[in-house]
């Protein structure tokens, strides 16, 4: 049977989707995620970024039961590379059709895609970190949410903040203004997106229905010497009790290109008028805000998933990216759901470039394809993983050895979702 319509035994076909089944394979997907209509701004913003060609729709005759898509991204590895990866999104299947196996052939069929679109990773962000683990994705990085007491914490800034001015501006209206800086940060830190033409409507996407009786999103401009070194796009929400003022600002965004600046807007964000909270999602583990407050604990501070990562060609995959010290060691990895990754392979490297080879040599390490994508972007360490028994060591030190170089001075972060 033809690939691009393909059949389990007994099961939905499988084909790729076409245009005109757009609107009934996205109300397939809202229908799985609870049947909430999303605004028309939204989803035609989805319409506009999604490829079809990229996405999969499972079909039970003329019904789709389950869908699976791919955005196609450039993802930043360690060492600053910008490398191919397909951003899997929009996976779903009809509470109908559960424990049928549609997800495991939509994810099969879509793995088989990336390794032919030349893609040696693929990444996404789960509604469930459970259901992945079995297809080969770990946990590559995590994010910080937080609920700052702003009436309770202050915030120490270093030198230069105040030379650094700030001025509210119609977030359309310097939206390339604040694309150039986004562009200029993706570089310096692992887990981050390129942003080609379209994304740049995300940071935009203001539906009236999900902002909670918050205000219409603003931003704020950081500039030095007339450049532009900074932004904050955010919400504010007025709220009032019988002791008066109680309303918080929602971050949705913010992107500086030095300390002073991302201290400059932390500062405002802290002193906007009649708020008493700062609410902030999916920011870096290491955001230096962290270790200006004066009282960590007010800021309530939660830690938990984001990208999950999943090497679909090992050798291209580690070849992509740099290594922190000097690493010579050979995997014996497993992969049954990706057999061609199976097997020894030495990976040779340094800051300057790597080398990742089959090999016959005996093993150093033994290990999944999950561990090495949970491993990947250097946000989680092999040996931490070792102690949970996920890696084993076969030559003793090759633990320790790997895991130095695979790590990242700074640890990786997802700006957004998909």
């Amino acid at each position: 049977m033809a690939k691009d319509s393909a059949r389990e035994a007994g099961g939905p076909e499988l084909r790729a989707l076409r245009q005109d089944e757009w609107d009934n394979w996205y109300d397939t997907l809202i229908r799985a995620f609870g049947g909430v209509p999303e605004a028309a701004e939204e989803r035609e913003l989805w319409d506009t970024l999604i490829g079809f060609e990229r996405s999969v729709g499972a079909w039970d005759g003329d019904t789709c039961v389950g869908t699976a898509g791919a955005f196609d991204f450039r993802l930043t590895v360690p060492g600053g590379a910008s490398v191919p990866a397909a951003g899997v999104t929009m996976v779903s299947v009809a509470a109908t059709h559960r424990r049928r196996g549609v997800l495991t052939s939509m994810m099969r069929r879509q793995l088989d895609d990336v390794r032919e679109w030349g893609r040696p990773l693929a990444i996404l962000t789960a509604s469930e970190p459970e259901i992945y683990g079995r297809f080969g994705y770990g946990i590559g990085s995590f994010q910080v949410s937080a609920e700052i007491d702003t009436t309770r914490v202050s915030l120490s800034v270093p030198p230069g903040t105040d030379d650094v001015r700030l001025r509210y501006a119609v977030p359309a209206d310097v939206i390339d203004a604040c694309e150039a800086v986004y562009a200029r940060r993706v570089s310096g830190r692992p887990g981050m997106l390129a942003r080609l033409p379209g994304w740049e409507r995300l940071g935009l996407l203001d539906p009236e229905s999900e902002r909670e009786g918050a205000s219409p999103l603003q931003c704020v401009l950081a500039e030095r010497d007339g450049e532009v070194v900074g932004y904050a796009r955010f919400h504010v929400k007025p709220e009032w009790d019988g002791s008066g003022p109680k309303g918080f600002v929602r971050l949705r965004d913010t992107h500086a290109l030095d300390p002073a600046a991302a201290a400059a807007l932390w500062r405002f964000l802290f002193d906007v008028d009649l708020t008493s909270t700062v609410k902030t999602y999916a920011r870096p583990v290491d955001e230096a805000w962290q270790y200006q407050v004066s009282d960590i604990r007010r800021c309530a501070v939660r830690v938990r998933d984001a990208l999950h990562v999943r090497l679909v060609d090992v050798g291209a995959a580690l070849e992509a990216r740099t290594y922190q010290a000097p690493v010579d060691v050979v995997f014996d990895v497993e992969d049954a759901f990706c057999p061609w990754n199976s097997g020894r392979w030495r990976l040779s490297g340094d800051t300057k470039g790597a080398s990742c080879e089959r090999t016959t040599d005996a093993a150093d390490l033994s290990l999944s394809v999950r561990e090495l994508g949970a491993a990947y972007l250097g946000g989680v360490s092999l040996a931490a993983l070792g102690t949970a028994g996920r890696v084993r060591e076969v030559r003793q030190g090759a633990l320790a050895e790997a895991s130095v170089g695979f790590a990242s001075v700074v640890p990786p972060w997802l700006p957004h979702g998909f």
